[in-house]
């Protein structure tokens, strides 16, 4: 019998399907060759980081560029001289791909001289996000941080404001959807000392951004105080909302994200039914870190609470970011990452809990999970 010749030997390795190759790349990153200019990547800051947005048959994804293991990665990023973009593994090409460039809304300033792109920044191909306040009571407090977070690295090298006003949000979002064809916005928010969490500057950004121009609006927050804020975040014009849980079991809640760990799951629970009576069935997301000590039949369980609420539970491989006190931390492998998300998908779907449906946010993205494409593969 002949031996195989070793680039036959290499595309064995190469998954067969795309949820597969998705998942290998979100979880292992690509080592980009030559990177240009113009490409659209994000460095540090709330998330997600440490990335850049590439098209994979036709899927937007957030491929981890700047993380350590990416620069170990077995999967790299070349731009040919025939300008074709090419993504190989171990050396051996696999397939064209293409890359995000920078949007044109990025090449604005307010009047004041702030540059567009430190107000909100191009998530994917066609989703706009900013972190409307870049500081958070638990930031600077180790003992309290989330050890996962970068909310502040961002603002510390001057790619962003601390705080982006109504207007100012008003003014990008409209540019955005004109210039380069937006299609929702993420609205994030360091937590703030108040007990809504955040939900009062959501309210006041997205009253100015819904007057300016029609998009639709996600909303993210801490559970807050009151339940009265679900509804102001609804009249105001905020279509979608995510409550992060990142972790779900108290252990490695309270070692991971000491702070937001004492609000427990259970409250959580709570706030997702009184939110999901607001917004409606799937209008209602939580973003879980899988990676971090829960274990594949944690998540799926709790998924399968959180659906029975109406809630989409949108699950992605944890990404060590640069800086971070996890920067090291193991990314998990495409393996685990399957192991929940194939039945994830399959609960989903028999659910009818769709990521198309979602209005807007990250679920309706979906570019940093290969979920989706697992949702769609049961549907």
């Amino acid at each position: 019998m002949m031996n195989p010749k070793p680039e036959e030997s290499a595309m064995q390795n190469v998954p067969s399907t795309r949820q597969q190759l998705i998942t290998e790349l979100l979880t292992q990153g690509v080592n980009v060759i030559n990177p240009q200019q113009e490409h659209v990547s994000r460095h540090g800051g709330a998330g997600p980081s440490d990335h850049q947005a590439m098209n994979i048959d036709g899927v937007t994804v957030m491929v981890p560029i700047y993380t350590h293991s990416a620069r170990q990665s077995p999967w790299q990023v070349k731009h040919e001289t025939s300008g074709a973009t090419r993504l190989y593994n171990n050396t051996i090409p696999v397939r064209e791909i293409s890359i995000a460039h920078k949007p044109r809304f990025y090449e604005r300033q307010t009047a004041e001289g702030i540059p567009y792109s430190q107000i909100a920044t191009l998530h994917g191909t066609d989703v706009l996000a900013t972190t409307v306040l870049q500081t958070c009571i638990r930031y600077e407090n180790r003992a309290k941080a989330c050890q996962f977070c970068a909310i502040g690295q961002s603002l510390a090298a001057g790619s962003t404001i601390a705080r982006k006003t109504p207007e100012q949000l008003a003014e990008v979002a409209k540019a955005a959807v004109e210039l380069d064809g937006v299609k929702h916005m993420v609205m994030t928010t360091g937590t703030p000392s108040g007990s809504d969490r955040g939900a009062r500057i959501l309210v006041e950004s997205a009253l100015a951004i819904k007057a300016a121009v029609d998009l639709p609006l996600q909303g993210q927050c801490e559970p807050p105080g009151d339940a009265k804020w679900f509804q102001r975040m609804k009249d105001a014009g905020i279509d979608a909302l995510g409550m992060h849980l990142e972790a779900v079991t108290p252990a490695v809640r309270a070692r991971i994200m000491p702070g937001k760990a004492q609000v427990s799951v259970d409250q959580y629970l709570e706030a997702f039914a009184e939110a999901v009576a607001v917004f409606g069935r799937g209008q209602v997301s939580t973003y879980i870190l899988a990676g971090l000590g829960d274990t594949p039949q944690a998540i799926l369980s709790l998924s399968e609470t959180l659906i029975a609420l109406g809630v989409y539970p949108f699950v992605v491989p944890f990404v060590p970011i640069s800086g971070t006190p996890l920067e090291h931390h193991p990314a998990p492998d495409s393996q685990f990452m399957s192991s929940i998300l194939q039945p994830l998908g399959q609960m989903l779907s028999q659910a009818r809990l769709r990521s198309s449906d979602i209005k807007a946010g990250c679920g309706r993205c979906g570019a940093c999970s290969s979920l989706s494409s697992f949702e769609q593969a049961m549907a």
